[in-house]
């Protein structure tokens, strides 16, 4: 049922004025400096304790600089590690999930970002028998044990699958890993169709065999996924342009229960795919989200119904109309936290109608049915600089207040924070070279923090004296 403009007019009062946010994020805005000068929050109190852990120390070994008193291992490396059947740890880290492992250990889920042909990487991920989806393509996801004394094993997840990008962790304990990449069967030389999400189970090896697509979420160039654990709807986000991506909203057909494996045996058409039109206070219709200006925009959302989720004939994105859907610029990591989902578009530039932006943080109340905007970053016009943030991408709730982002942008490469108060700040530094950093996310206990650089391939544990960012 849409929202009428009194429900919204109503909502919005109470979802846009405060910036308030419950359980682990707390209130949030942005970096008063990365906005431009007449958006930036008016701050009326008095002097507040520094944000983050202090300026970062350049490392030795030339690979992350983190703040004094700050450590980190390499838990994997493409091309030096190995899995447990021999192969060569595959490259091209990106969007990865924790799991309590057995003996105190942690279970991380890491997908791979390769795209194309096999024969187009030297480290793709291993075509282990029995979790083959299309022996063509070079991408999956892989599961890494690590152990208290540093000692890891890994071992493949999944394979035959292409362009692996962030994904979601399910509330019942497994991977839904997201093929960034839309290839049919006959292109880039796959002998099948991609676009899917996948299921990957960390606990149990023979859940994963036999991978089948879960056909219901659509097809299309798959971003991340989470799932609301109240309702049962997945949200989906989609880095594409011409025409920009979309935010979607699955909803679980009647009486279907989550759980363990139940998704790949989901009828291809089972549920309702849907997209977003949003709106404003007034009622107006928003055609993309680079339309936000200020801090704590809220806009409406209704959801419209995806004619062809798997679209046979003509892209999903490109079945409404100008005027039908609201769109976003580079639709990248989820996270689901406080009752409702933080949705990151990494920038906005010609191709988008609004202002150009170097980051939003969008998140979706699904009881309220609003978007509100919570972090924006203005445009880095030197990003060669340390010190400023743009393109965030993977995304995680820490458990001591606030955002965790990791930095996909133009220059100098960043993990970085904005604290409940509404300020950023740096954690990590990529000093080995200009790739972006992927799969940020906590241990389950949250004493590490674990992080991948993408090109080569490096998977991290960062370790220190976390703490509860201040507030004011």
């Amino acid at each position: 049922m849409p929202l009428t403009r009194r429900e919204f007019s109503g909502k919005s009062a109470l979802t846009g004025a405060g910036l308030v946010l419950t359980g682990a994020a707390g209130a949030l805005a942005t970096a008063p400096g990365a906005l431009a000068a007449e958006d930036a929050p008016e701050v009326s109190c008095g002097p507040a304790p520094r944000p983050g852990y202090g300026p970062l120390v350049p490392d030795p070994a030339g690979m992350l600089a983190l703040p004094a008193g700050f450590s980190y291992r390499v838990l994997t490396r493409s091309g030096v590690t190995r899995l447990e059947t021999g192969e060569f740890t595959p490259s091209d880290h990106d969007g990865t999930a924790t799991f309590e492992g057995p003996r105190g250990t942690t279970l991380l889920v890491n997908n791979h970002e390769l795209d194309g042909p096999r024969a187009d990487y030297p480290y793709p991920v291993p075509l282990t028998e029995g979790l083959v989806y299309d022996p063509a393509a070079a991408g999956g996801c892989t599961v890494v044990e690590a152990h208290r004394d540093g000692r890891t094993a890994e071992w493949v997840g999944i394979a035959g699958t292409s362009t692996n990008c962030a994904g979601g962790r399910t509330p019942w304990g497994t991977w839904l890993t997201c093929e960034e990449n839309a290839d049919r069967a006959g292109q880039n030389g796959m002998t099948k169709d991609h676009g899917f999400v996948f299921e990957v189970d960390p606990y149990d090896r023979r859940a994963n065999r036999d991978p089948r697509p879960v056909k219901a979420f659509g097809r299309f160039e798959h971003e991340a996924v989470v799932i609301d654990p109240r309702t049962g709807h997945a949200y989906l986000t989609e880095d594409a342009d011409g025409p920009n991506g979309l935010l979607y909203r699955w909803v679980p057909p009647k009486g279907f229960a989550h759980g363990r494996g139940r998704l790949r045996h989901l009828a291809d058409d089972a549920g309702v795919l849907q997209a977003p039109r949003c709106f404003d206070a007034g009622g107006r219709f928003v055609d993309d989200l680079s339309r936000a200006t200020r801090i704590g925009t809220v806009y409406g959302v209704d959801w419209l119904e995806v004619p062809d989720r798997q679209a046979r004939t003509v892209e999903v994105r490109e079945q409404f109309d100008d005027g039908d859907v609201t769109r976003a610029r580079k639709l990248e990591g989820m996270w689901w936290a406080d009752g409702g989902a933080y949705v990151v578009s990494s920038y906005a530039r010609d191709e988008s109608p609004g202002r150009p932006h170097d980051g939003q943080v969008w998140f979706y109340d699904p009881r309220r049915r609003t978007l509100t905007l919570k972090v924006l970053l203005g445009v880095n016009t030197d990003p060669d600089r340390d010190g400023a943030f743009d393109g965030p991408d993977n995304i995680t709730v820490s458990p001591y207040g606030g955002l965790i982002l990791a930095e996909d942008g133009e220059g100098v490469q960043h993990l970085f924070g904005a604290t409940e108060s509404g300020v950023t700040y740096p954690i990590a530094r990529n000093d080995l070279n200009d790739s972006e950093f992927t799969g940020v996310v906590f241990s389950p206990d949250g004493a590490v923090l674990y992080a991948n650089i993408q090109e080569p391939g490096i998977m991290l544990a960062v370790t220190g004296p976390w703490r509860r960012s201040p507030r004011r």
